[in-house]
């Protein structure tokens, strides 16, 4: 049967007010062709999880609504295979309540590391045009190190970055400061070029579904943006992240950690959002993305080049050229097309813009 996840939002909710509802769930959910899990608690939050396998969202929220009466803000199907990944690691569970197996209780956050890493290419000398290709050895690397820090690899369709998932906001900000330091170490220790890379990482912390968002997709989304506007050799991370207590000292003494505040967050989402929804139009322009936004230029200038040191223009054109690359990649678009996908109408003006980012035409990466 399909796996689902629900969300409540309960104020003041205790643990012994879910697991009475857990229980009542258990009494009647033969009826509905249902089984109830577990749950994830966190009491501060006022939030709830269930885990439940059932034949419909229907069944699922029939089953509650007999039973307690509680139902979800939000149920949403959930692929096993990411369910296992996120939150199916060993726990222990107390009468349907999740915990770490240490005894924590477990509220169901989760937090994840992406790294882009590049090799410095040298196409204009060596015409080695494999090098845009993400370096082997720092790849393995990086795994290695995720696999070492408990962290657990996620394969994402359409994405060249490195992307983990980790329990613990400390095991994944101590992988990253691990991997910033030993990539560095390595390319100053050796003329390997396999080691000449440059690097950047975004590092995000959330649960499992929000009102507006799938099973940690929002998590993912913030991650991966992130990586896209830090520095390089940066390691940015979310307000989530750098808020959390047991982060602190970690945070304040390596000045190749930097994070964004929640006001900024908000706009960067819809920067991105606005950009990728955009991103197949002819016209999208500055003008465009300032109108959208609701700001004057000067701000939409402003705000832009303060976060990620870019001008909406570049920024704009980066998305492009990003997307433009992985279509290209997969081969199923001629260029013309992967062209027109983002928002070129001159497919030799869209090679020409591709060449200044990359270094090569774009008929020379599907070689």
């Amino acid at each position: 049967m399909p796996l689902y996840m629900d969300f409540h939002i309960i104020p003041d909710v205790t643990i012994e007010d879910v697991k009475n509802a857990h229980m009542a769930d258990e009494e009647v959910q033969h009826k509905y062709g249902v089984k109830y899990h577990q749950f994830w608690v966190n009491e501060e939050a006022g939030t709830v999880f269930c885990l439940i396998e059932g034949p419909d969202k229907e069944a699922c929220i029939a089953t509650h609504q007999e039973a307690h009466g509680n139902v979800a803000c939000k149920i949403e199907e959930v692929e096993p295979g990411l369910y296992n990944l996120f939150l199916g690691e060993k726990k222990q569970i107390d009468h349907g309540l999740v915990r770490h197996k240490d005894g924590a209780i477990d509220v169901g956050y989760r937090y994840v590391l992406v790294v882009d890493i590049v090799g410095n290419t040298r196409i204009k000398t060596s015409r080695d045009y494999t090098e845009l290709r993400l370096p082997t050895k720092a790849k393995n690397f990086v795994y290695q190190q995720i696999k070492e820090y408990q962290g657990k690899e996620i394969k994402l369709k359409g994405v060249d970055s490195l992307v983990a998932v980790f329990t613990t906001p400390m095991e994944a900000l101590e992988c990253a400061l691990s991997i910033h330091n030993k990539l560095v170490e390595k390319k100053e220790a050796t003329n390997d070029l396999e080691w000449d890379v440059s690097f950047k990482m975004g590092l995000s912390g959330g649960q499992p579904l929000t009102k507006s968002d799938g099973f940690f997709e929002k998590t993912i989304k913030q991650a991966r943006r992130l990586s896209l506007i830090a520095k390089k050799g940066e390691i940015l991370i979310s307000s989530f992240v750098e808020q959390m207590r047991d982060l602190k000292n970690l945070i304040k003494k390596n000045p190749n950690i930097n994070w964004i505040m929640v006001s900024d967050e908000n706009f960067i989402d819809s920067l991105f959002t606005i950009t990728e929804n955009s991103i197949d139009k002819d016209d999208f322009s500055v003008n465009y993305l300032s109108r959208d936004l609701g700001i004057s230029l000067p701000q939409l200038y402003r705000k832009i080049i303060s976060i990620t040191g870019k001008s909406p223009k570049t920024f704009i054109r980066d998305i492009r050229m990003r997307k433009a690359f992985f279509l290209i990649k997969e081969k199923r678009y001629n260029i013309s097309e992967v062209a027109l996908q983002v928002g070129f109408n001159n497919p030799s003006y869209f090679a020409k813009c591709f060449q200044e980012k990359f270094g090569l035409p774009p008929s020379k990466l599907r070689i």
